[in-house]
């Protein structure tokens, strides 16, 4: 019996969760050796509900973000890794008094930590800050991090990296599909891999 992963993806009220999309998909092959029990969305019929609906996905509208509700989701979930795709909510109460720590939640960030991370910095706005510093001289790549949460936003241990160049004439738009295509390819490895050998 393969493990279960419960996603927590924000997506928009019309668009969003391609990260979740692609980890059902992976999880249907053998890219992912994982079953998703489920996606999490603050949007009760945003983007991400419709994508659940498309691929048959058991949906949470979650609008309670306290520790209970946490590990409500978490029980009734019977996940064994929580998964944050885009999840732009602090994520608190998954303790080990629960049976549930830090070492059971997984966030992704699209751009170079620490100095790229923190409150705020999600999305476009890392990759706008990203090109800013590519323009002064500062960097010549981004960098995807797969990384365990703590209680500071972006500064748990990382799990795994991808470097993406940066390249001459670069806008957000661009950088931003070539990082998502990064994220795509790496989030199910490093499931796997946080997984380990004693479920495959």
């Amino acid at each position: 019996m393969k493990p279960k992963i419960l996603i927590f993806a924000s997506g928009t009220k019309a668009s969003g969760g391609s990260g979740f999309a692609n980890l059902v998909r992976a999880s249907r092959t053998s890219l992912l050796k994982a079953d998703v029990a489920g996606v999490v969305s603050n949007y009760e019929h945003g983007g991400v509900h419709k994508l659940a609906q498309d691929l048959s996905v058991p949906f949470f509208f979650m609008q309670d973000f306290s520790a209970d509700s946490y590990q409500r989701l978490a029980i009734e979930s019977h996940a064994d890794l929580f998964i944050l795709s885009g999840w732009l909510k602090q994520v608190k109460g998954l303790d080990p008094v629960t049976g549930f720590n830090s070492q059971t939640v997984l966030n992704i960030h699209p751009g170079p930590l620490p100095k790229f991370g923190g409150p705020g910095m999600y999305g476009k706005h890392v990759h706008a800050a990203v090109l800013d510093a590519y323009l002064r001289g500062e960097l010549t790549n981004t960098v995807v991090t797969i990384h365990f949460i703590t209680d500071e936003f972006d500064e748990g241990p990382a799990v795994i990296t991808g470097r993406v160049p940066i390249l001459q004439g670069d806008t957000v738009a661009n950088l931003e599909a070539r990082v998502k295509e990064c994220e795509h390819d790496l989030y199910p490895r490093a499931i796997n891999m946080v997984l380990g050998d004693n479920w495959q």
